[in-house]
């Protein structure tokens, strides 16, 4: 694409004003921003976004409207690989231009990041030689978009025939094959080389999804879903019946749910696979999620904690008895958190046990017990047993039912130590949902030392992370004042990361006390505890994702996306 500027004086103005009334800049900056163009010919969208005052997807909405072009969530766009293939890479990479869908026999959607550039328009008008409708993305976005389509690494082959794969005879251990139909060889190899790739990408879930003419392969990577392969509905019920064997469920059964499990070996390192089925309009609905099994010692100070939050978590856990819960959604590192307490506290002088499903990692010097409703070994029946052998420290994996959380509350309040998790939205509604739960306030009030709320997200990839300047509403979101210099870090994306911009993830944290004020509003609303937590100094996730970002570890898209408005 031409570097030239092509756009009138009166456009850019133009421009400026609609981000003007967007909010997103103010009439000094346009002012400003139209001086240095003046001198140095710069675009006027690039000097918003190098200053910091607006960003690739502020300056494409604001050009898609300016133009009455439709603005196109390009990485949440479905491509359709038949239509991509209309362009040659080097074409789309040279024009930033990519064919998304057909919007008809003779009519294709483009997606464009410059709609001025109208040379560069006229040539892809050309090249195509069939009606055109462009809509505008976020450059980088689109860059990350074409990097994916046009990517080297060697796809997934879908064939009718067996795929060798070296890897299949250590991954996956031996079954009974012997109820999958005839076509279930192609399959087997085709889920262990879904396997490898997903463990080596570092995939948290696997989601088969059956379409009416196809079945989707997604993962999600750091938090984030991604499309992996398209599998022919003529091979999906193969699929299917592998997935149900390796999780030892039963085939036959396709209008009810099943969960199942299985461990498989990757370059020696053994890995649980959690199966969950369950049927939709167009099939049953397969998603595995994959937890690694590690003897790697996680320490308190590996959580990456605030100094505050550390020395309250720190407290909680070191007192001789009492309740220290996690929570969070599935997947927000609750585990991982809690065993770093126990690392913490195991000792020659403590009986430390703990119950959970799966046992996640293995410390040595403490006893794992491994929950199995199926043969009868619940939560609440272990911990009953566990009880009874004299402990000091217990971890419940997860509080699921009454009985569970009746049992672990009645043992905080009896000399022991518990430590486990719970999902909820935030540390505050903890107690709310031990009340639905049948647990008396006074109880709570009583039993629990502190309440972790957490999070993981996104950080930023150090090979291609780009400074910003935040502009006057990040200034405010972060808590930051309109004079002092500070400097901000952005995603962009490249090879390393695989175009995401973001390489691994990170927690953040809320940790409630239970200070006595806390424990008198124990039965009270979530709104007014979390409002006194506030006030007595509680640092909110939020607060804590913007530490991340000062420090330049993420960005505050990437708060934002995870914590929503902070509440």
């Amino acid at each position: 694409m031409a570097n030239k500027d092509k756009t009138h004086p009166s456009r850019e103005h133009a421009l400026g004003v609609l981000l003007i009334r967007k909010g997103t800049i103010s009439k000094e900056q346009l002012d400003q921003a139209l001086k240095e163009k003046e001198r140095n010919g710069q675009r006027i969208g690039d000097i918003f976004v190098g200053h910091g005052w607006a960003t690739t997807r502020d300056l494409a909405h604001a050009l898609a409207e300016q133009y009455n072009l439709e603005f196109v969530g390009i990485l949440e766009t479905p491509i359709e690989p038949d239509v991509t293939k209309l362009l040659s890479e080097r074409f789309v990479r040279r024009f930033r231009a990519l064919p998304v869908k057909y919007l008809g026999k003779n009519s294709v959607l483009v997606a464009i990041a410059d709609p001025t550039d109208i040379v560069a328009l006229d040539d892809v008008k050309l090249a195509l030689g069939i009606n055109l409708k462009f809509c505008l993305a976020d450059s980088n976005d689109l860059d990350s978009a074409i990097d994916q389509v046009y990517s080297q690494r060697p796809a997934l082959r879908i064939v009718d025939e067996p795929i060798e794969l070296a890897d299949e005879a250590e991954i996956v251990r031996e079954l009974d094959l012997t109820s999958i139909a005839k076509d279930a060889g192609p399959a087997v190899s085709l889920v262990n080389q879904i396997l490898v790739q997903a463990i080596q990408d570092r995939a948290s879930d696997i989601h088969f999804e059956p379409q009416e003419r196809q079945m989707i392969v997604r993962l999600r990577i750091d938090g984030v879903v991604r499309e992996l392969a398209s599998i022919p509905k003529t091979m999906q019920q193969a699929i299917l019946s592998r997935l149900k064997v390796m999780g030892q469920l039963d085939i036959a059964e396709r209008q009810l749910p099943q969960d199942g499990r299985c461990s498989v070996r990757l370059a020696g390192d053994p890995i649980d696979l959690r199966i969950a089925v369950i049927p939709i309009s167009h099939g049953e609905k397969v998603t595995i999620r994959i937890l690694q099994r590690s003897s790697t010692r996680v320490s308190l100070g590996d959580l990456g904690m605030s100094d505050q939050a550390f020395e309250v978590f720190r407290r909680a856990i070191e007192q001789p008895f009492g309740c220290v819960i996690a929570c969070g959604p599935t997947g927000a590192g609750k585990t991982t958190t809690l065993y770093a307490a126990l690392e913490h506290l195991k000792s020659d002088e403590r009986i430390v046990t703990t119950i959970e499903d799966p046992v996640e990692y293995e410390i040595a010097g403490i006893s794992q017990v491994q929950a199995n409703a199926r043969r009868g070994l619940t939560f609440a029946r272990g911990l009953r047993t566990i009880l009874r052998s004299d402990p000091d420290v217990l971890l419940v994996g997860e509080i699921r039912d009454a009985e569970t959380a009746e049992i672990a509350v009645q043992a905080a309040l009896t000399g022991h130590l518990v430590l486990t998790t719970l999902h909820t939205q935030s540390a505050a509604s903890t107690f709310a949902r031990l009340q639905d739960m049948g647990v008396a306030p006074f109880m709570l009030a009583n039993a629990i030392n502190c309440v972790v709320s957490q999070r993981l997200v996104r950080k930023l990839c150090t090979s291609c992370r780009r400074e910003a300047t935040p502009n006057a509403a990040e200034r405010a979101e972060l808590g930051i004042a309109k004079d002092q210099p500070v400097t901000i870090y952005r995603a962009n994306g490249c090879k390393h990361c695989n175009s995401s911009g973001y390489l691994g993830r990170k927690a953040i944290y809320e940790v409630l006390p239970m200070t006595a004020q806390i424990r008198e509003l124990a039965g009270q609303p979530t709104a007014r505890i979390h409002t006194e937590a506030v006030n007595e100094g509680m640092i909110t996730l939020a607060q804590d994702g913007h530490r991340l970002v000062l420090a330049g570890e993420t960005s505050i898209e990437e708060i934002r996306r995870v914590v929503g408005d902070g509440r």
